[in-house]
């Protein structure tokens, strides 16, 4: 009996050991993401040359499936979607990116025409059919991901209401994918929702959206804008401390407009009618970066959003979040750069 007692605590013990060690991410294993926007046809020119010049060590790549408010079916791998969208082009995407020794993360995401994901709510017939095509869909991902040795899925993308209402079916798609896919898994919360998310110890990271509002100001600071962090990091350590989980930025990016630093989804609406702001957006990246590198429950993030040899944007690349040809692609360069040097000084 005693034997079987110390037994549990050293095995109790050697368990939270490596949950706490978890939470110490070091900058040598930190992610230092891009997000490569899918294009509409075949890469001409190979598109991770570009991306290992601003020093990005993965990349994550985003299939999109689609479903109405008023019809639960969902639909992917279409004949009209883009080519990047299509398993073919994301099975591309992934070999290109391993030859350039960058690691991959797959982030398949529904988009509501008209709409947002984290208001989709249904009667719980419907949900039963939307489980069953979301299911097809990510597991589809899962055996790809499985297939092609891809580090990460993120497992779903800010769907709020499902993930509170309907846990039974995220827990058993959890372990769905454990049972095809090796690799790391999480989830992708809404900035202001991580918190409704009930299953975050069944994954391998909290996975946050990063939109967080700090600044309206038209071109703010960047220690001002360290500042803001400040006051959110205490809540983030908290909860990382509390799930035994590091804090993975699934999302984060800035517009190049006046004011870029405040509510990402209402500047979206009014991009028009912003000036164009490179230094603004140069100073939110840079002020981000700067800030996060030092707390060490945070395991990185992938940058919203590159556009592959400048194809599939919305027609407003100079507004957009990319960093690409602005300012904010040297902050980026530059911030991601220091991991290679702290990589290279492990080695001497």
């Amino acid at each position: 009996m005693k034997l079987l007692l110390v037994l549990a605590l050293v095995l109790g013990f050697s368990n939270c050991r490596t949950q706490i060690e978890t939470l110490q991410v070091t900058e040598v294993d930190r992610i230092h993401g891009i997000t490569m926007v899918a294009p509409p046809e075949e890469f001409v020119n190979d598109p991770m040359k570009p991306i290992l010049k601003v020093n990005a060590d993965w990349i994550c790549l985003v299939p999109y499936a689609f479903c109405r408010q008023q019809n639960p079916t969902l639909r992917f791998n279409l004949d009209q979607q883009w080519w990047g969208e299509k398993q073919v082009g994301i099975e591309k995407s992934i070999q290109l990116a391993h030859d350039s020794q960058l690691s991959v993360m797959i982030k398949p995401q529904i988009y509501v025409p008209g709409g947002w994901i984290g208001r989709l709510e249904y009667s719980d017939e419907d949900w039963i059919l939307w489980e069953k095509g979301y299911r097809e869909y990510i597991l589809s991902y899962a055996q790809l991901a499985q297939k092609h040795n891809v580090a990460m899925l993120c497992i779903g993308t800010e769907i709020k209401v499902s993930v509170k209402k309907r846990v039974e079916f995220w827990k058993q798609l959890i372990h769905d994918i454990r049972d095809i896919y090796d690799g790391e898994i999480v989830y992708s919360a809404n900035w202001d929702s991580y918190d409704d998310f009930p299953l975050w110890e069944e994954l391998d990271y909290i996975g946050i959206s990063a939109y967080f509002p700090l600044s309206d100001v038209q071109t703010p600071k960047i220690a001002t804008l360290k500042d803001q962090w400040k006051k959110i990091s205490k809540a983030l350590s908290s909860f990382s401390k509390r799930h035994k989980k590091p804090i993975l930025f699934t999302e984060f990016g800035y517009q190049s407009v006046d004011g870029c630093a405040g509510k990402a989804w209402e500047i979206e609406k009014d991009i028009y009618n912003r000036s164009i702001n490179d230094q603004a957006q140069a100073n939110a990246y840079a002020a981000l970066l700067q800030f996060w590198k030092n707390e060490k429950y945070w395991a990185g993030g992938f940058l919203w959003k590159w556009f592959p040899n400048m194809r599939g944007h919305e027609g407003y690349p100079e507004r957009d979040y990319t960093p690409q040809g602005k300012l904010a692609e040297e902050y980026i360069t530059q911030e991601y750069l220091k991991k290679l040097h702290h990589e290279n000084t492990e080695d001497q």
